[in-house]
């Protein structure tokens, strides 16, 4: 790396334009995905011990010309807002939300597909768990209001170890309607919930095109987002605690259903 490109960042340069995303695995993501714009990155410095994810980050600024500086751990407190950035940020264009018709589009070429909606959930902890195990499952889009949700911020980012970098997200602006226009194109709506309408999770044949719902936390999925639902599938709770963590519950589910599409041989009866 050309040491020379590298300097201490001043007062000002924490407050010019886009947004700082941090923490080690958001960045590599950030960059490894390109979905972004990246005008800068902050690392530590170069010594003798870097470890091999310091150097591919390195390296990959290098290669696309992006300047890297150093800071002092007070200032990248404040530009991080305190978030638990490892020494590690960088400067890049918002995030890039996809149109609900992409995802729909992209459905439609895999009978499998696996939308997750997110019914306004704040906690941007929960939210980027999600993103992350959205990413891994290999979901095809993640649905989200527009309104009174958390939408993808530098901490929801930095919760999904950069997979939000990877995953389609949409916002709209009636669930409802987004969830019939998902049944429309040939997805089965199940809302993660309890009630006496729920079925086990493991009962419900999650075969096909599936949009998994994942309620509020503390208020679980509303009337008529879950009235629009084909299912209502519950997890057990013997253990008597009857809440789980969203972002948990909606892991648990995700891998139900992918566990089920690995033994699809044709569409069972709903």
């Amino acid at each position: 790396m050309n040491e020379g490109r590298r300097h201490v960042a001043g007062p000002k340069e924490l407050v010019s334009g886009g947004e700082w995303l941090y923490g080690r695995n958001c960045v590599e993501e950030v960059l490894a995905a390109g979905r972004r714009e990246v005008s800068e990155i902050v690392l530590p410095p170069a010594g003798p011990h870097d470890d091999d994810q310091l150097v591919r980050i390195r390296d990959e600024a290098h290669s696309r010309r992006i300047p890297v500086r150093t800071m002092d751990r007070a200032r990248l407190d404040k530009l991080t807002r305190f978030g638990h950035h490892q020494g590690f940020a960088v400067k890049a264009s918002a995030y890039p939300y996809a149109a609900f018709e992409e995802i729909l589009a992209d459905a439609a070429d895999d009978e499998n597909a696996i939308v997750l909606v997110l019914d306004h959930l704040e906690d941007p902890q929960n939210v980027g768990s999600l993103l992350r195990t959205a990413c891994a499952a290999g979901v095809a889009g993640v649905v989200i209001p527009e309104d009174r949700a958390c939408g993808v911020t530098p901490a929801v980012a930095r919760a999904s170890s950069g997979g939000s970098e990877h995953v389609k997200v949409a916002k709209v602006v009636n669930l409802p309607r987004a969830l019939g226009q998902l049944k429309e194109a040939g997805f089965w709506a199940t809302a993660l919930d309890f009630g006496s309408d729920a079925r086990l999770y493991t009962e419900v044949d999650f075969r096909g095109r599936a949009a998994l719902v994942v309620g509020a936390e503390g208020n679980g999925v509303g009337r008529l987002v879950r009235e629009s639902c084909d299912f209502v599938a519950s997890l057990p709770m013997p253990g008597g605690f009857e809440s789980l963590n969203a972002a948990v519950a909606a892991a648990i589910a995700i891998y139900e259903i992918l566990r089920q599409h690995s033994f699809n041989t044709g569409k069972g009866t709903k």
